[in-house]
């Protein structure tokens, strides 16, 4: 059984914050509750008592740990396990930093979480919001699980806006295509076809990734979003553009006189630039966008393009799935769109099968 007292002071007096005394195990433990107000400290000597009853690890000195500890902890975390992508990872944590360093941990409720989801609605989408909180909520969760939190809050997620429906239709990706210099239109003809990612999976592809005689391109296994490897065999049109890039790809390095390694290399022969990867080409997107009169669409229309072209010709949907790197199938329906003309082609395909049923 506990007490709580306080201790005696210089003039012989007793005061000051109150103390607490009980036992874990048979074991005496003295710990002060650094509180003067005997409600707050018999509340806290409750908690030790009912902790080491069940036995339960007594959570000694929370009041100190703050949000950038736990923060600390989560990171070399992902880093050990390969739990999350760095990258991506640390995008999340840059506006959780902004808000919560310095912050006490136990001072970390639902109101505060409120607050921040507020904060940040004046800025970011719902979506956006509930990645963060994703990451906040595994932070306080491994925080528990070292017993570095006595509680977790209950975090309510948003609703989210319905998954964008953009994709492309033949004639409006063929009126963009032929506005972009050719080894653009070997790129965006690649995304289009299999549904990969172009800034991460096509422009980093390197020309030891092409296979031209066996008809194939891989990614090797942790270049990708999800991490898993992913190889295609090419489409005859597409196998030819990807020779005719590899021949540019030799001209440049012909003329830089060594050796480039990217299947999108810059196009630049001078300069900084001269022969390295190809990372982005936005302003050469949209001016073709523009020229072609297609607006609203977007470079990752391509996957769900992909995804509704090859379901549409009759691939089965878990080869679809390997092929475009949708891990989940959840993901991969919520990509596969339908559009009017999908419904009209429906339209005239049920026309044929039930012509004549209701003729007199």
């Amino acid at each position: 059984m506990g007490y709580l007292y306080q201790q005696r002071q210089r003039d012989g007096t007793k005061g000051g914050p109150w103390w607490m005394k009980y036992y874990v195990n048979g074991k005496c433990l003295r710990e002060s509750t650094k509180t003067t107000e005997v409600r707050k400290a018999e509340r806290l000597l409750k908690e030790r008592e009912g902790r080491a009853a069940v036995g339960l690890p007594i959570l000694r000195h929370l009041d100190r740990i703050r949000y950038e500890e736990l923060a600390a902890d989560l990171r070399r975390h992902y880093q050990t396990t390969g739990e999350r992508d760095q990258k991506e990872a640390e995008d999340r944590f840059k506006p959780l930093a902004t808000f919560f360093t310095g912050r006490r941990i136990v001072d970390l409720d639902g109101a505060l979480i409120t607050r921040y989801v507020e904060h940040r609605q004046q800025t970011v989408a719902n979506g956006t919001i509930n990645r963060e909180l994703n990451v906040l909520s595994r932070l306080l969760r491994l925080g528990y699980e070292r017993n570095k939190v006595a509680r977790l809050p209950i975090m309510h997620l948003l609703k989210e806006a319905e998954p964008r429906k953009g994709f492309f239709e033949r004639e409006a990706f063929d009126a963009v295509r032929k506005r972009l210099r050719p080894d653009l239109q070997v790129a965006v003809t690649i995304a289009y076809t299999f549904g990969w990612r172009l800034q991460s999976e096509v422009l980093t592809l390197t020309l030891a990734q092409v296979d031209l005689e066996a008809g194939t391109v891989r990614l090797n296994p942790g270049s990708t979003k999800n991490d898993d490897g992913r190889i295609v065999y090419l489409t005859p049109d597409v196998q030819r553009m990807i020779a005719e890039q590899l021949e540019r790809v030799k001209q440049l390095s012909r003329k830089l006189e060594r050796v480039v390694p990217y299947l999108f290399p810059h196009p630049s022969v001078t300069g900084h630039y001269a022969g390295t990867r190809l990372k982005d080409f936005k302003t050469a997107w949209l001016t073709a966008c523009h020229e072609a009169n297609v607006v609203g669409l977007i470079r990752h229309d391509f996957r769900r393009t992909a995804v509704r072209n090859l379901v549409n010709a009759g691939v089965p949907e878990r080869v679809a799935q390997t092929m475009t790197g949708h891990k989940t199938r959840s993901v991969f329906d919520r990509y596969h769109i339908v559009s009017p003309n999908d419904l009209k082609e429906a339209a005239k395909r049920l026309a044929g099968i039930t012509a004549g049923i209701t003729g007199t």
